[in-house]
């Protein structure tokens, strides 16, 4: 593994330093970075690097646009994810690939919960990404589903995998409890336009093995 720090941001970087090699960039919570790489490795995954991406501003650089807070006493949304967009694919990603030496076959983006929200926002934002992991992805995020079906991809992507867990759409929260219908809606759209795409129900609740669904989006994408 080899860490790096980019303006703040810890990034650490897994797997072989052949150039050829597909290059996923993994947004995370906390410190879930080995983790996903370990779960990854006993999936029996295709060969790639992983750049985990850590210290976020959570509810600021992964939020679309400025949203209220889901409960009284959490921080609001406040939609950075443009200005972090930019800093990832104009600082992060080119410092990666400079200090690895590699030449990637291709990116892909993956995250959890509101890091996967961010992951299908970015393909109608950039043409760099093309593959998609978005896992227990927040699709609950309020007007996220009209943007999605009134804006076109930068450029199709290769795949998309979407996840979330059995029970998501049992939370007492209302806003929470939409996850479900508005991804399978998002799910539908894009069978519709025919982008390879699965949606996968995961059993339980949204904080149940989020490492090991994480690391089954990114076995699925690799494998197309």
């Amino acid at each position: 593994m080899t860490t790096l720090d980019i303006e703040g941001k810890k990034v650490s970087v897994f797997g072989s330093e052949n150039a050829s090699l597909p290059l996923v960039i993994l947004n995370t919570y906390g410190n879930e970075d080995e983790e996903v790489w370990n779960e990854c490795q006993k999936l029996n995954c295709p060969p790639f690097c992983l750049a985990a991406i850590s210290n976020l501003d959570w509810n600021n650089e992964l939020s679309p646009w400025k949203s209220p807070a889901l409960y009284k006493n959490d921080g609001e949304f406040s939609g950075g994810a443009d200005v972090y967009l930019s800093f990832l694919t104009n600082k992060i990603i080119p410092v990666i690939c400079d200090s690895t030496g590699s030449k990637p076959s291709y990116l892909a983006l993956a995250g959890y919960s509101l890091a996967g929200l961010f992951a299908l926002y970015a393909a109608y934002k950039t043409d760099i990404f093309e593959r998609f992991v978005s896992a227990s992805g927040s699709m609950w995020f309020p007007s996220f589903e009209e943007s999605v079906k009134s804006h076109n991809f930068i450029k199709k992507p290769d795949c998309i995998y979407l996840s979330l867990g059995n029970t998501e759409a049992k939370a007492k929260n209302k806003v929470l409890a939409t996850v479900q219908e508005h991804t399978e809606s998002i799910f539908e759209l894009y069978k519709s336009l025919k982008i390879p795409v699965i949606f996968e129900l995961n059993k339980g609740n949204h904080f149940t093995e989020a490492a090991i669904r994480t690391a089954k989006g990114i076995k699925w994408i690799l494998e197309q």
